[in-house]
Parts: structure tokens; C-alpha cells; sequence
């Protein structure tokens, strides 16, 4: 058994939680072809009662494409390679690529990861990690000095800059203490 196969268990637990995620939208979906009341809209024949369930699936379907795109675009941005998808996927390095264009960075090489941001007075270098994350370290015009969290990159350039930038900005020149 590899890491992501479950077991019988797991699968079971699986079923029950879905159908369950999914009962709720049968019903919406079923009230609205039929317009019976939540009591009598299961009053057809089981052709039509299993065909919303269909539609219902449908929709859970194209949701679960959404939310996985999510997960992959999340991990490119913390640094995932189209390889890495793939393995995880079970599909080659391409395939991955293909499902998920956008979801690896291909901006410059990491020897050109390194930005310089100059707010407030004061400067901060944007830097990006082996791990594809992004850092900064700082010095405010107040002569205060910061850096990023210890140990929590930022998944993107923009994010570590929105921080750093918040740091300058609470260390410009005559910003003084408003306590």
C-alpha cells in the first residue's frame, strides 16, 4: 500500500462522509425540479430520484476540481515543483504541468531572488528561500531593525513584501509611539 491509498476503513469513513456532504444537495437539487416540499420530494420513480443524485454528484464533481487546483496552485507557490505534483498525482512531471499550468512560479532563477523594497524612509530586501518561500530583513528610518518570522516564510514575494512593508512603515521617521 503507498502513503495515499487508505485503508478499507478509511474508504468506509470516506463513503459516509461524502454521502452525507451530499445528501443536503440531493435534496436541494430534488425540491427544486420537483417543487414538493422536503416531505413528498422523494415522491417519484427511481429513475428520477437517482438522476438528481447524479446532478448532485455532478456538482460535488466540479467542486472537487476547484478545490484541488487550489491545493496545487498552494503548493506551487510554497515551492512545489510540476514534478512533485505529479508524484503525488500519479502522473508524470508534464501531466502535471498541463492540469496545473500555473500552478508552479516560472519567474526568475533563485540566484535573481533577491528584491530590495525602500518605504517610508527605510529598506527592506525581499528574500527567496531554497524552499521557494520569501523572507525579508529590514531597516526602518527610525533606525529600528526586523526581520521575517522565525521558521514561517511567506508563500509569495508580494506577502513577504506586504509584511516588510508593514514593518516600515510602523518604523518611518516621527511615527514615534501612539500608545
Amino acid at each position: 500500500m503507498t502513503v495515499s491509498e487508505i485503508t478499507p476503513e478509511e474508504q468506509a469513513e470516506l463513503d459516509k462522509a461524502l454521502y452525507d456532504a451530499l445528501n443536503p444537495l440531493v435534496s436541494a437539487i430534488r425540491s427544486r425540479e420537483t417543487g414538493l416540499s422536503a416531505d413528498r420530494m422523494w415522491d417519484a420513480s427511481p429513475v428520477e430520484v437517482t438522476l438528481s443524485v447524479l446532478a448532485a454528484w455532478k456538482v460535488m464533481d466540479g467542486e472537487v476540481k476547484r478545490l484541488t487546483e487550489r491545493a496545487a496552485m498552494t503548493a506551487g507557490s510554497y515551492g512545489a515543483s510540476y514534478e512533485q505534483l505529479g508524484a503525488v498525482w500519479g502522473i508524470t512531471r508534464q501531466g502535471a504541468r498541463k492540469k496545473w499550468p500555473d500552478a508552479v512560479s516560472r519567474s526568475a532563477p533563485l540566484t535573481a531572488g533577491k528584491r530590495t523594497l525602500a518605504l517610508f524612509g527605510g529598506t527592506a530586501e525581499l528574500v527567496r528561500s531554497p524552499s521557494g518561500g520569501w523572507g525579508w530583513t529590514g531597516l526602518g528610518a527610525d533606525g529600528a531593525s526586523g526581520t521575517a518570522a522565525e521558521g514561517a516564510p511567506y508563500a509569495t514575494a508580494e506577502e513577504a513584501a506586504a509584511h516588510a512593508g508593514a514593518f516600515l512603515k510602523e518604523h518611518a521617521r516621527g511615527n514615534g509611539d501612539q500608545s
